[in-house]
């Protein structure tokens, strides 16, 4: 599956944005699709995660749980990421991926996604 991520972009903090990933090739009802993010100078970093094939359930890193949220909309193909409460500790590039087959244990490794997107940068500003 090809990947396009977009919606990046420089906001406050405190501030919102939402990040898309339009898919193409395969649909995403059957992949399990993630955001991962790479602050400056930094590892990549699991994000969020949903798993579509146990019905949609989602998975989220302790430093976003509350504050981000990541919805699908098959018709669209294109997942999203709403981001709330942005903090300047947030600013990375973001990464979309997806995998037709992840065991749950791998789901926030990001060598487990075989399809990435090329990354959408979102600066938070304080």
């Amino acid at each position: 599956v090809q990947l396009q991520a977009s919606g990046g972009g420089l906001v406050q903090a405190g501030g919102s944005l939402r990040l898309s990933c339009a898919a193409s090739g395969r649909t995403f009802s059957r992949q399990t699709v993630a955001w991962f993010r790479q602050p400056p100078g930094k590892e990549r970093e699991f994000v969020a995660a949903i798993h579509w094939r146990s019905g949609g359930y989602t998975y989220y890193a302790d430093s976003v749980k509350g504050r981000f949220t990541i919805s699908g909309d098959n018709a669209k193909n294109t997942a999203y990421l709403t981001m709330n409460s942005l903090r300047p500790e947030d600013t990375a590039v973001y990464y979309c991926a997806a995998s037709p087959s992840i065991i749950l244990s791998n789901i926030r490794v990001a060598q487990a996604y075989g399809s990435w997107g090329q990354g959408t940068l979102v600066t938070v500003s304080s």
